[in-house]
């Protein structure tokens, strides 16, 4: 099985604003509507994948981008992942960053890995747990199938740090996926064994770049 994990566009959400879970999610910036839409060009012209399932997560950021990309890819989206979602930020979703930092203070989740982001939400540890029995269902679900999945950083880099066996706490050192980047994986089910292939590809963006 192929599958490329596509993070979503430049949204209304980060450390700043509004906490975006399903409730604070306001979408797609102009910005990361510009950069879904050169993603599904350069789909189209480049034939870049030959995509037998598009799936995009529950969040709305990821929904618009998974549609804006779609007919780039000959597809609909098929199917809404919740497992393809960022950390689950339980009660605070919707909250001011302000807000979360006067109740609860910031934290890093890393040298914290055991404790939720708010009530009702998840740690560190239990989200890596959700997206790794995702990848290995997907892996199940869609075996020599290619699985194009629009999520989210964290999804991303926690593939990467579970399918790579990257030891935590690990060096210190970050990867960060780029909005609407590409990166590729293939399970080969007979070794039971990942290959990673591509990681953050954006050739599409640097039109958007130049301009």
């Amino acid at each position: 099985m192929r599958l490329i994990l596509i993070r979503h566009g430049d949204a209304h959400a980060g450390f700043d604003g509004v906490i975006a879970g399903p409730t604070g999610c306001r979408g797609l910036t102009d910005h990361g509507r510009e950069q879904a839409e050169a993603l599904r060009d350069h789909l189209e012209v480049s034939g870049r994948i030959d995509a037998d399932v598009l799936l995009a997560s529950t969040l709305p950021r990821a929904i618009e981008t998974a549609e804006i990309i779609a007919p780039g890819l000959g597809l609909e989206v098929s199917g809404h992942e919740r497992d393809m979602c960022e950390v689950d930020t339980g009660e605070a979703d919707g909250w001011e960053w302000a807000e979360y930092t006067a109740r609860f203070g910031g934290f890093d989740m890393e040298s914290e890995p055991d404790r939720v982001f708010a009530p009702g939400g998840e740690s560190w540890n239990t989200f890596h747990q959700r997206v790794g029995s995702m990848l290995d269902r997907v892996a199940r679900t869609y075996p020599d199938q290619t699985v194009v999945a629009v999520c989210h950083a964290g999804v991303i880099t926690a593939s990467v740090r579970l399918l790579l066996g990257v030891p935590h706490p690990g060096t210190g050192a970050q990867i960060r996926p780029s909005n609407t980047g590409l990166t590729e994986w293939d399970h080969d089910p007979e070794r039971e064994r990942w290959t990673l292939h591509h990681f953050n590809e954006v050739t599409h963006l640097l039109g958007l770049l130049r301009g």
